[in-house]
């Protein structure tokens, strides 16, 4: 399917979330490294949305058009259960999508046959969406990740739904000169399930098929809306074989930042104690370890397998 033939729209990418083992260490490491600033969910829920539900268990930081949601999972509780279990290191771990017309999406999902489930993974099994605030979500057996979909609305955290609003306005590259996102790499062995849902339900496009030597990881490259996935397989005794060695779902491993100058980024890494686990002339990854336990990646090669 392709986008034109559908009854919705995926418009953007909403965030990218990642767990954190303590919001303050998260905050911290945006300020230095990245340069930007972090803000707590709470300022804008100053009553919890529902009872037992926690108010203060996320960070927002948008890192040049990437709205980054960083959540500490002993602070989040809905209906007084902690939802997920405390973590020593962070990794990221889903990513939200705006949708227009999410009833048309939650429809076309049923129709592939990928199952859905709500926010406490309870089975969505009613023919028709109820609509409103609260997302929906795709079983990650089904469709490789757990994908969340909202319908679009002006979250307050989002600078992106000001009309004056670009990456240039609110960023200036920060210390490590991003220009913008380069890709978002998604660690699969079974790629035609990843595309199964990102081409053939969302719409997305193959862009192109190939390798990221970098880090040792090869799959195809696709465009959806806003931003670029690599659905990548790593090669055997890799750091990201290591990171997908956990289960037979697929594992979102990393994000790659488009960068003016590769030396001038590696050089504030260093100087802020973050480990560059590996280079080449144009790219380089961090050591997670030293990095929010995620390997960041940044790169300074052509922007040909991304939104214009």
């Amino acid at each position: 399917m392709t986008e034109n033939d559908q009854a919705f729209r995926v418009k953007s990418v909403f965030h990218p979330t990642m767990h954190v083992p303590s919001l303050d260490a998260s905050e911290d490491f945006f300020t230095r490294v990245f340069g930007r600033p972090s803000t707590n969910i709470g300022t804008v829920m100053t009553s919890p949305p529902a009872p037992g539900h926690s108010t203060d268990y996320s960070n927002y930081t948008m890192v040049a058009d990437v709205l980054i949601d960083s959540l500490e999972p002993k602070r989040y509780f809905t209906g007084g259960v902690q939802r997920y279990p405390d973590i020593d290191t962070g990794h990221l771990n889903a990513v939200g999508w705006y949708v227009d017309g999410a009833k048309d999406l939650y429809q076309a999902f049923r129709s592939a046959g990928v199952r859905l489930v709500d926010a406490r993974d309870e089975a969505l099994d009613d023919e028709d969406w109820s609509g409103g605030p609260a997302p929906f979500y795709s079983l990650a057996e089904d469709a490789g990740m757990r994908y969340q979909f909202f319908e679009t609305f002006p979250f307050p955290l989002d600078p992106r739904f000001d009309p004056s609003w670009s990456p240039s306005a609110v960023h200036d590259g920060g210390p490590l000169g991003i220009a913008r996102t380069s890709h978002h790499t998604i660690l699969t062995t079974r790629p035609d399930r990843a595309l199964k849902v990102a081409v053939d339900v969302l719409g997305g496009e193959i862009i192109r098929s190939g390798g990221d030597s970098v880090r040792g990881v090869s799959g195809p490259y696709v465009r959806l809306a806003d931003a670029v996935f690599h659905f990548a397989t790593p090669d055997a005794g890799t750091p990201a074989a290591a990171d997908h060695a956990h289960g037979t779902v697929d594992a979102y491993h990393a994000i790659t930042w488009e960068v003016e100058d590769l030396d001038r980024a590696a050089k504030h890494l260093t100087a802020n104690g973050v480990g560059i686990a590996a280079r080449s002339a144009t790219s380089l990854v961090t050591d997670p370890a030293t990095s929010l336990g995620v390997p960041w990646g940044f790169t300074t090669e052509p922007a040909q397998h991304r939104p214009s």
